[in-house]
């Protein structure tokens, strides 16, 4: 097993723990005393309301911070803002719109640090997503994942988690929009070790044939809003409706990491459908959150 792997493995086995502690009513405060940091470029409902609710349930607490409540909003420094932040909490969380400003913050901070987003990755989702196929699907070494839409951040970190896990992965994309070149040869490199495939096609139907789960996601991401009107002309054949649905396996779950611009990318027929885990998924963000905050902030 490789050692990402296993580090993979032992979240969602503590992701496990935290629900079913959670579904019990077991009080679990490892975090009693510790403060998050939370700062949002980005606008958001699951990442910020599950990592809030987390840190209160684990017995910490969480302080919401908007670029308009920092200073770096007027100037200062990335790198000033992660010296001082860490001399007053125990981890930060950051939703951020660059991949590099996430490097410049954690660089700096002595203070552990989540990527809570940005534009090359989503990996917190992504977690998420690999424990809820593994709640619904069991063991999933050996299943197919497609992936169907823009190749985003979302992509990006799915095809790398996939490959860690053991899944088969296949991203159906326009060309043009295909996932990030650097980390598609990182995924396949993993890939390979875990003697599965990764593969990047432009047919979505081509995509989804024999998947055990069909994922998509936002057409529009925040910040391509000028973008809108091509992007909904050109994917509107990578839509998840029913035909497209039915070329994957019987059994295929359809997933989505929200917000869902319906009648866009997927279809209210499937999302509301009953071979949907969409908010499974959406619900499994908190427990993921909480592994994820009592591992790095606590040592669980």
């Amino acid at each position: 097993m490789l050692d990402v792997e296993k580090d993979l493995v032992g979240l969602l086995e503590l992701s496990a723990n935290m629900k079913n502690r959670t579904k019990a009513g077991e009080p679990y405060e490892p975090l009693r005393g510790k403060s998050l940091a939370m700062i949002f470029e980005k606008a958001s409902t699951r990442t910020r309301v599950s990592f809030e609710v987390g840190m209160t349930q684990l017995g910490g607490h969480a302080l919401f911070l908007s670029p308009d409540d920092l200073q770096v909003g007027r100037g200062e420094t990335i790198s000033d803002t992660a010296r001082v932040l860490s001399r007053y909490v125990d981890g930060i969380l950051y939703r951020a719109y660059k991949h590099e400003n996430m490097k410049e913050l954690a660089r700096h901070a002595t203070v552990p640090v989540i990527n809570g987003l940005d534009d090359r990755e989503h990996p917190c989702q992504v977690a998420t997503d690999l424990f809820t196929i593994q709640e619904r699907k069991g063991n999933p070494k050996g299943l197919k994942l497609a992936y169907v839409g823009d190749g985003n951040n979302v992509c990006n970190s799915l095809l790398l988690g996939a490959a860690i896990l053991g899944l088969h992965a296949t991203a159906g994309v326009p060309k043009g929009y295909e996932p990030d070149s650097t980390l598609v040869a990182a995924a396949k490199r993993i890939a390979k070790e875990s003697e599965v495939d990764v593969h990047i096609v432009h047919d979505p139907f081509e995509a989804v044939k024999n998947a055990d789960v069909v994922y998509t996601d936002v057409w529009v991401s925040m910040g391509m809003e000028d973008e809108r009107a091509a992007r909904e002309t050109l994917f509107l054949p990578y839509q998840v409706n029913e035909k497209l649905v039915s070329a994957a396996k019987p059994d295929a779950v359809v997933m989505h990491c929200l917000p869902a611009h319906r009648g866009l990318e997927i279809t209210d027929d499937v999302m509301d459908g009953p071979q949907s885990i969409v908010f499974d998924q959406a619900e499994n963000r908190l427990h993921v959150q909480k592994a994820i905050l009592a591992r790095f902030l606590a040592g669980v």
